[in-house]
């Protein structure tokens, strides 16, 4: 069984702020970016979210620049669908949050962001998910399977679910949104018997 560091979850918001695989709109990567920690500051608040795009690169590292006219768009766009809340703090500041429907959005978009990649060159080996999750995170269980199954995984039995590709930071990232991380397990072996009618379901 091999096990990877773990990946603190603001860290993967980062990862998926940079995803090649979610468009980097002005309006997404300021609700990222927001998630991050919330802005203080005094004055206008468009020229402070502006700086804040300053220095942005994409998953190549190149620069990633953005109008004024875009970031506005972007701010006006989140505050029209509440995802945002600009406040007076006590000491006169203000500051920009995310409110509880756009964490709601950001978890969304992570979800959907998430995929497992399939190499051109099988390494050999599979990876086993398994878990027991508590009749009381029914609607996780639900969530996680779905999801899994849209990934590509096979159900191997019950519970138990399989994949010959690369999926640990995938699965740990979505487990950890849903908060079941600690009933998640994964395998990675380079032999299970019948194999050869599991090869067959995968094209491989």
């Amino acid at each position: 069984m091999s096990r990877k560091r773990k990946i603190p979850l603001k860290e993967k918001i980062e990862n998926f702020l940079h995803s090649e695989t979610v468009p980097a709109t002005a309006t997404k990567l300021l609700l990222a970016s927001l998630a991050l920690g919330g802005i203080a500051f005094t004055g206008a608040v468009l020229p402070v979210i502006f700086k804040m795009f300053e220095g942005l690169r994409d998953h190549q590292g190149n620069s990633v620049k953005y109008s004024k006219k875009k970031v506005a768009n972007a701010l006006a766009t989140l505050k029209r669908k509440k995802l945002i809340k600009i406040t007076k703090e006590k000491d006169g500041k203000f500051s920009v949050k995310l409110t509880n429907q756009g964490r709601k959005r950001l978890v969304k978009m992570s979800l959907e962001s998430v995929s497992i990649k399939k190499p051109k060159k099988w390494d050999g080996k599979w990876r086993i998910v398994f878990f027991d999750i508590p009749v009381e995170f029914d609607a996780a269980r639900g969530a996680l399977r779905y999801k899994m199954k849209e990934m590509g995984f096979k159900q191997f039995q019950k519970s138990v679910w399989i994949i010959p590709f690369e999926c640990e930071d995938e699965i740990l990232f979505i487990s950890e949104i849903f908060g079941v991380e600690k009933y998640v397990e994964i395998i990675t072996t380079e032999k299970i018997l019948h194999e050869e009618s599991i090869k067959k379901a995968f094209k491989i």
